[in-house]
């Protein structure tokens, strides 16, 4: 139902429009352009601010599990940031074939190898609303678009870190106050 008015939502960031103008360049094996830079986009028209305001990066998921090696993700982050350099913005690409071995010593929180495509990446972010991802002529949004253009936040049952989840809605609503959150998912 929301699909294109989501895609159009998006692309009034000039920035999502540029990645996605050099998609192809960007070489990126199951690649999706992911989170922030998609669902703040959105949240931002709704509260009639500038479709770029304070995205502080535009995040890239790849999945490679032909090689976990931080060299491997450092290598591409190299090629991502050629690409998109000249845009000013910060670009970070992260494979989700390798999420599991960083993850628990960044956020305090275990997170299980489960991981077989970028989607399944998508489909855990800590709050099922922000679930979303695009790549040229696909959209990825496990757990719909209502969520987004309703601005109701849960925890993600996939993810349930309370203590995460609850300093992530604080940022959220710090920006967007008519946020609001519900226990479970929503139906």
């Amino acid at each position: 139902m929301h699909e294109q008015r989501f895609l159009g939502d998006v692309l009034e960031n000039r920035n999502n429009r540029a990645i996605l103008d050099r998609w192809s360049a960007l070489d990126l094996p199951d690649g999706w352009l992911v989170a922030g830079c998609l669902f703040q986009t959105v949240w931002n028209l709704q509260a009639g601010r500038a479709a770029e305001a304070d995205i502080k990066d535009y995040d890239l998921f790849y999945f490679d599990d032909e090689d976990l090696s931080e060299a491997a993700e450092r290598r591409v982050q190299a090629r991502v940031d050629e690409v998109l350099g000249d845009l000013g913005v910060t670009a970070e690409a992260s494979n989700q074939a390798r999420v599991h071995l960083w993850y628990e010593a960044h956020f305090g929180q275990p997170y299980p190898a489960v991981l077989r495509e970028s989607r399944d990446g998508i489909a855990r972010f800590l709050v099922p609303a922000t679930c979303v991802g695009i790549r040229p002529g696909e959209v990825c949004a496990p757990y719909g678009l209502d969520g987004l253009y309703d601005g109701v936040m849960a925890m993600n049952p996939l993810v349930p870190h309370r203590g995460l989840f609850e300093r992530k809605v604080a940022s959220y609503r710090a920006r967007w106050p008519w946020l609001r959150v519900v226990e479970g998912l929503p139906a």
